[in-house]
């Protein structure tokens, strides 16, 4: 006869206890969903024609800003020199002059820097990758000894203004060690190529991205018989794909922009990129003919951006490697 009402009190508190329980768990729920507009502020209909009206505000704005100069620079590029000057911002009032991209094209000679600024770009990413992936990979994969050391030093060298590193370098370039004083690299792209794969903020980028790989996948390729070569190339490169295109991105558009560096180790017009040559032609071409030339300048850096949008956008996935 006891017994009945012990059972009865004994479920009465399982119930208190799961009642309890999702209350909690409705709680942490509601946490998680929580921001600065609720869900019930957000179904009421002020709030939502508020909330409509501030992102086309935003949307607007950022369009503005960030498409706003290309688009200009892209109706500028054929339109009348008189056009732009009197009405900067009119579509076409006395139509388009599709010349202009012919005559930069020919006359400017941007089919020749054109070319020269793709072969200090591409230099430049093969290089700046290289050396990026394979340091990360020491550092941050094979970890000898001294690897604390390296990545300090490696550290320090971001902490030096690289103006301070202007006069050294370029006495490096005009003069190479090792090689003789007759063993000058001006006007060769080497000159460019060599600086610029010493870039201590992507060797660190490379080596977090690294730190943060799955160890287990190392030790299943190490047991398998994989070497330091063949685990770098086979296993840690094609999971680093994202770090990869955002070095990649760096890497060209500071290639493709930089105007001190190449001006100094590339005298010769010949082998010039369109960073240095555009500035030097300037006062001797029309201003539309000039506009047309940066125009097409900028062809790339944007075709880059669409390339890999999806690439350094997108988070760090490791592509399925570790599973469960």
């Amino acid at each position: 006869m006891t017994t009945a009402p012990i059972r009865e009190g004994a479920r009465g508190l399982v119930s208190k206890r799961n009642v309890f329980g999702r209350k909690k768990l409705d709680s942490i729920d509601d946490l998680a969903e929580r921001t600065i507009v609720s869900a019930s502020e957000r179904r009421r209909p002020g709030t939502r024609i508020w909330m409509t009206l501030t992102h086309v505000f935003l949307a607007v704005t950022l369009v503005i800003a960030g498409l706003g100069p290309i688009l200009w620079l892209a109706k500028s590029a054929v339109t009348p020199t008189q056009d732009t000057l009197q009405q900067p911002f009119a579509l076409w009032p006395n139509g388009i002059d599709w010349a202009n991209l012919s005559t930069a094209w020919n006359d400017i000679h941007i089919d020749q820097y054109f070319w020269n600024t793709i072969i200090i770009a591409a230099g430049a990413w093969f290089s700046q990758l290289f050396i990026a992936t394979t340091a990360g990979y020491a550092l941050s994969v094979l970890r000898p000894r001294y690897a604390p050391i390296l990545n300090g030093l490696v550290l320090a060298t971001l902490f030096i203004p690289g103006i301070v590193l202007l006069v050294p370098l370029y006495l490096t370039i005009v003069s190479p060690p090792l090689l003789g004083r007759d063993a000058s690299m001006l006007n060769n792209y080497l000159a460019v190529w060599l600086p610029m794969a010493a870039n201590a903020f992507n060797i660190l980028l490379v080596k977090r991205f690294f730190d943060n790989l799955p160890r287990e996948v190392f030790e299943a390729a190490r047991t398998d018989g994989a070497g330091p070569f063949r685990l770098f190339w086979s296993i840690v490169l094609p999971m680093s794909k994202p770090i990869l295109g955002v070095v990649s991105v760096f890497a060209i558009i500071a290639a493709w922009k930089d105007y001190l560096w190449p001006a100094l180790v590339l005298p010769d017009p010949a082998v010039q990129p369109l960073s240095v040559r555009l500035p030097a032609v300037q006062s001797q071409t029309e201003l539309d003919v000039f506009l047309a030339a940066l125009a097409i300048s900028a062809l790339i850096p944007i075709g880059m951006f669409l390339l890999f949008q999806s690439v350094f956008l997108r988070s760090a996935g490791l592509g399925g490697a570790v599973k469960g």
